[in-house]
Parts: structure tokens; C-alpha cells; sequence
């Protein structure tokens, strides 16, 4: 993290813009295509409920699930905060809810951020003989997660939940567009450094 400031505030923001403008192309997601899974990136619950946010992802991979463009929705998300179940099984009970059978339902419940989510269901996409995936997560989240997925060599396209808040154009929404733009800087910079130094040990963390 501290490496990534450092590089923001030497280059006068430069590298942030450029980031900005990733994320912002990224909320326009992929041409949806048929994949093996659909993946659901998890969410932080509050008081074991499921944000609106997380909601707004689930219904979204439910719908792409309806219309046929993967036979099974991959749930991820461990327990983080104080929450005193995972976020994949809170996901799993709101799509049981709405009808999809628990067969079609894999779970990744052991990831605290987005690069293990993706870490980890690598591992189950070569387990499964999986190729594809279709990812979903709130559109400022995409350009984070399309990045970080590509950087673990996953062949992915991502489908943006458009309904998940804040709205676009407020200024949560640019706050958090902000933020996202440094946290894709960030990581584009530590993969830079961890090939630089040439850290094994960091390189088999996000690689």
C-alpha cells in the first residue's frame, strides 16, 4: 500500500487518472457469452444480512443464470467483519430462496477480499476441469476484478449488476469510483514491484 501512495503523490496523480478512466470504462462489463460459472464476488455482511450491494450481485447472477449462460452460480466470500456466517453462505440461502436448486450452487467460503476470491476459485475451476467464468460484481467493482482475475491467468468476462447502489453519478458513486481507481493502482503497482525484486513468494500471491 505504501508503495502505491508513493508512486501516486511522485507522479502527481497521473497514475490514478489513468486508473480512473479504467474503472470507469470497466461499469460497461463484457458482451455476455456462455460460460462454465457464473461467479459472484462476496460482500461484507452487516449484522449477517446481505447489503443491498450484495443483493443487487446475486440477482444479477441469478438472472444470468435463467437465461442460460452457465448451468452453475459460484458463490465467494469467507466470514469477514463480524458476521458469524461466510458471505458465500448467505448468498447461497438468498438464491435457494428464489428457486435455484442447491445443485447448481457451488460455494468458495474461506476468501476475505477480492484477489483470494479469485485466488481460490482457480483452485475449484481446475478441480472442476472449468474454463470460463462470467463474474459478477457491482460495476465500479469490475476493472478491479477483471485486472486481478487476468493477472491469475483466469479467462473471464464480467457482467455488471447495474442495480447495485450507489447511483450513478452521485457522489457516493464518484467517492467510490475514486477509491477504486487507487486500489487498482495499488495493485497494478505491487505486481510491478513483486516482478522487479523478483519475490517468488509475493508473485505466488497474486499470480
Amino acid at each position: 500500500m505504501g508503495l502505491g501512495i508513493l508512486s501516486f503523490l511522485g507522479l502527481a496523480g497521473l497514475p490514478w487518472l489513468i486508473r480512473l478512466r479504467q474503472v470507469l470504462r470497466g461499469t460497461r462489463g463484457d458482451a455476455p457469452q456462455s460460460a462454465d460459472a457464473i461467479l459472484v464476488l462476496g460482500r461484507r455482511l452487516e449484522e449477517d444480512r446481505l447489503t443491498p450491494v450484495f443483493e443487487a450481485r446475486l440477482a444479477h447472477a441469478e438472472s444470468l443464470w435463467r437465461r442460460g449462460l452457465a448451468s452453475r452460480i459460484l458463490v465467494a466470500g469467507g466470514t469477514t467483519g463480524t458476521a458469524n456466517r461466510s458471505e458465500a453462505e448467505a448468498g447461497r440461502d438468498w438464491l435457494l430462496g428464489r428457486g435455484v436448486p442447491d445443485t447448481a450452487i457451488l460455494l468458495e467460503d474461506r476468501s476475505q477480499h477480492t484477489l483470494e476470491n479469485l485466488f481460490n476459485v482457480r483452485a475449484t475451476l481446475r478441480d472442476e476441469g472449468w474454463r470460463t467464468l462470467l463474474v459478477v460484481s457491482d460495476p465500479l467493482h469490475l476493472a478491479r476484478a477483471k485486472a486481478t482475475a487476468q493477472g491469475l491467468d483466469l479467462s473471464v468476462r464480467c457482467s455488471p449488476a447495474l442495480e447495485a447502489p450507489p447511483r450513478r453519478g452521485s457522489l457516493s458513486w464518484w467517492r467510490r469510483a475514486a477509491a477504486e481507481a487507487f486500489l487498482l493502482h495499488w495493485y497494478h503497482t505491487g505486481m510491478l514491484y513483486s516482478r522487479l525484486i523478483r519475490s517468488r513468494r509475493q508473485l505466488e500471491r497474486v499470480t
